[in-house]
């Protein structure tokens, strides 16, 4: 296993420890605003679960974030390959993931934990692009993404494929940042 690590952050694989602080944040609706629904313990027992067996599997993944001034368990961070039960448009990819306790809002955790994942991605795993993508009204995870460099284009806007047309969560906008742009 390996971490990774910036100047105020701490990036590692996933410890049972860190499962109640997860829950809590899952189950924040101000957090869980842009998703269909905050998340039981259960909930997020399960998804810790896929996001090991994903580092296992992918040798890469979701970490926890955790700063290194307090030891604090602040969200997660990392690189994720989707798999929904139905195809995105994009399909295969790799993507940026990223969620943040409320008070760890504003202060660029997910901007710098993430330009720590991109160098990993487009060095190690030498990959040719990385996305993100989110809810349409999402503005916060879209700063962030235009922050990163990427880039959006109108025409790859898509519906997300495991919500009904008309929920108003289902219309999704595509960032990208391939690796020429990104400097690798």
């Amino acid at each position: 296993m390996f971490s990774l690590e910036t100047d105020r952050l701490l990036l590692r694989p996933w410890e049972d420890a860190d499962l109640d602080a997860f829950a809590a944040m899952n189950a924040d609706p101000e957090v869980m605003r842009h998703f269909p629904a905050v998340m039981s313990p259960a909930e997020t027992a399960a998804m810790m679960a896929r996001m090991r067996s994903k580092l296992a599997t992918d040798g890469f993944g979701v970490f926890p974030v955790i700063r290194k001034a307090d030891g604090r368990f602040v969200g997660f961070v990392g690189l994720n390959r989707p798999a929904y039960p139905v195809s995105l448009p994009f399909d295969p990819c790799v993507e940026f993931a990223w969620r943040l306790v409320r008070d760890a809002w504003g202060q660029g955790y997910a901007t710098e934990a993430a330009r720590a994942w991109m160098r990993f991605g487009f060095e190690t795993l030498d990959l040719d692009e990385i996305v993100a993508f989110t809810a349409a009204g999402n503005r916060a995870s879209r700063r962030v993404m235009e922050r990163l460099g990427m880039a959006r284009s109108e025409a790859d806007d898509f519906l997300h494929p495991v919500l009904p047309a008309d929920h108003p969560l289902a219309p999704h906008v595509l960032y990208r940042l391939p690796r020429a742009v990104a400097g690798f």
